[in-house]
């Protein structure tokens, strides 16, 4: 394997590991991971990781550019939505310095830095596909 794969496949392995680091902490009581934020997106991230990494495994390089890059646009619409769920999460709490302070108090963790930091390996480092001359 090409040390540029072996990056791609070490974020690949990131961005699956990092489905299950904590990502939010609502009231310091208890961590939240993908599973638990949306479990079948999570599933989702999930098999773009294991397609991401049969694509490299297996040398299919277009393959796992093409995971590379939904992995990321998943992360990044999935961060989105969390950002915006915590945004709005108390709207119905008719005082707003209330509502402020309950949602001052769920925190994002460090679990977000994984899940960007795979796919953009990932992408980062895909080899380019191999050429290979005809003999004339």
């Amino acid at each position: 394997m090409q040390p540029k794969a072996f990056v791609c496949f070490v974020g690949f392995v990131i961005l699956m590991a990092a489905t299950w680091c904590p990502l939010l902490r609502p009231f310091g009581i208890i961590t939240w991971d993908l599973y638990d934020l949306n479990k079948p997106y999570g599933m989702v991230v999930l098999l773009v990781a294991i397609v991401g990494i049969a694509g490299t495994v297996l040398k299919q390089y277009p393959v796992a550019k093409i995971a590379a890059w939904i992995g990321f646009a998943l992360v990044g619409l999935v961060y989105i939505a969390a950002v915006m769920k915590v945004k709005s999460s108390f709207s119905f709490i008719p005082f707003k310095g209330l509502a402020g302070t309950l949602t001052s108090l769920i925190k994002f963790k460090w679990g977000w830095y994984l899940l960007f930091i795979g796919p953009l390996l990932s992408i980062i480092s895909l080899p380019k596909k191999q050429i290979v001359a005809e003999n004339v």
